[in-house]
């Protein structure tokens, strides 16, 4: 029940030189590996060995070449820059860190400790460092430093694009049911304080082993002893023993006065489980939205010009805001950015993945939320969504245009499709704006223009621009540099 706890005490770092080694050794052992998870980290790694033997102040290559030469330069260390981390090694670094969490493997999140403990070492007030250390210590169970680093994230930036206020709600909210749920344990359960003093791991088996043999007025209280010995532990240990606690219980009571004790238990135990898994739910009507389908979502745009506006730097440098704002409806993506000489003003449709929460509480008339898994989708729905910040709401028919609506499936188009692409694709299939004009799409080529919290969002590798692009100039009836017209 100290696994958790020894694992930190092993992953500890803060110099620069050590972490690069632990990255390029590492690097060495998910090369091969079949893991999904652990074939991106893999890349992650390979992109950080790269940036790091281009970084000006590293050392000359080794006379060895290619990946191998990296791999060596690592394991031997190379200087720290003078002037502190560089950006690029900075995002490189944090970018494995997201990935080994992501894995979730105890060698992962080792490596994703040293990760963390050496960016906040080397930049204190990094925002991405500081949500990086949170997520991390929530994922080992220490909910106690995860709060403290949401909080310190919270305080380096104004834009809560990630959700973590609602995170830390959800966190507060699930430490107070617990305590109240362990208090209603020791008062159902008097003789257990009798247990709390010994070591917990064998209070804990003491107690099956009297359960085993049907003994259950010997096991309770030792069960129950050890739980109450344990609320210092990481939360995944005491979950684990709740859960196990209960399923015992649970055959076990079965007269009536037992069974309301017991659905007063599991009560509490799953309102705190429920606030850890998705926070408070203020409002679970979501503001009194109107819901839309697919059919009434065409017919509120049918006859209206619509221009769809790129997050592209080009846009950011257009001075066309007075001319997006006189299209009858304004499409933006994601995490948008208003500058009104450029971008123009006007927001009548957010479109937005459902992964991220930027721009969720700028007051539109319709926001389209997209994803692929529809669990996933509801969940951000009840969570990320702002009360009253939208009129319209796109319902689950409007979930995944591309792959929903379109029926173009993975083996036509294998990458998950962007936003945007999304957006498009659903126009284009209900064909009835008289004007639909792509604004500054370049695909990237003049950079991301983004809410600040958003601008060291990676452009990932799972879109195929590429063919998102080919797919759009087919139907280009008109091109300009500022301009794409597919009507």
């Amino acid at each position: 029940m100290t696994r958790v706890n020894n694992r930190r005490a092993r992953a500890r770092g803060g110099e620069l030189d050590d972490c690069l080694r632990a990255c390029a050794v590492h690097s060495g052992k998910v090369v091969g590996s079949v893991d999904r998870r652990r074939i991106e980290l893999a890349e992650q790694l390979r992109k950080l060995l790269v940036v790091w033997g281009t970084t000006p102040a590293a050392p000359a290559p080794a006379p060895a070449t290619g990946a191998t030469a990296l791999l060596k330069r690592a394991v031997k260390g190379a200087a720290t820059p003078a002037q502190g981390i560089a950006n690029e090694l900075l995002d490189a670094l944090l970018a494995v860190a997201n990935q080994a969490l992501k894995c979730g493997y105890d060698d992962e999140l080792n490596l994703a400790l040293v990760i963390s403990d050496t960016v906040l070492a080397q930049r204190k007030n990094s925002r991405a460092g500081w949500r990086l250390r949170a997520r991390l210590m929530e994922t080992l169970g220490e909910e106690a430093e995860a709060l403290e680093a949401y909080e310190k994230y919270l305080g380096l930036t104004d834009d809560d694009g990630f959700g973590v206020r609602a995170r830390i709600a959800g966190l507060h909210a699930a430490g107070d049911k617990e305590r109240e749920l362990f208090a209603l344990l020791r008062r159902q359960c008097p003789r257990a304080e009798e247990f709390t003093r010994g070591d917990a791991t064998e209070v804990w088996a003491e107690g099956l082993a009297a359960h085993a043999v049907g003994d259950w007025a010997a096991a309770e209280p030792r069960l129950v002893g050890a739980l109450l010995a344990m609320t210092d532990a990481p939360v995944p240990d005491r979950q684990d023993m709740l859960s196990q606690y209960l399923d015992l219980r649970i055959a076990v009571d079965t007269d009536a006065a037992a069974l309301t004790d017991l659905t007063e238990v599991l009560a509490l135990y799953a309102e705190q489980r429920r606030s850890r898994m998705r926070g408070p739910v203020a409002d679970p009507a979501i503001g009194g939205v109107q819901w839309i389908s697919l059919g009434e979502f065409r017919n509120r745009i049918a006859g209206k010009s619509i221009c769809l506006i790129a997050n592209s730097g080009r846009v950011g440098a257009s001075s066309m805001g007075a001319e997006i704002d006189g299209y009858d409806l304004v499409v933006r993506f994601n995490s948008f950015k208003i500058d009104p000489k450029h971008t123009g003003s006007r927001t009548d449709i957010h479109a937005t993945i459902h992964k991220h929460g930027f721009n969720w509480d700028k007051q539109v008339d319709t926001r389209l939320v997209f994803g692929g898994v529809s669990g996933d989708w509801k969940w951000s729905l009840r969570n990320r969504l702002v009360p009253g910040a939208q009129t319209h709401l796109g319902d689950e028919s409007l979930r995944w245009p591309v792959r929903n609506i379109g029926k173009v499936s993975t083996d036509v188009w294998s990458g998950i499709p962007t936003t945007g692409f999304n957006m498009l694709y659903l126009l284009d299939f209900l064909d009835v704006s008289p004007k639909l004009d792509l604004i500054g799409f370049d695909f990237y080529e003049s950079g991301a223009y983004r809410v600040q919290e958003a601008m060291k969002l990676a452009i990932t590798s799972v879109h195929e621009y590429t063919s998102e692009k080919a797919w759009v100039m087919e139907r280009a009836q008109s091109v300009t540099d500022m301009r794409i017209s597919l009507r």
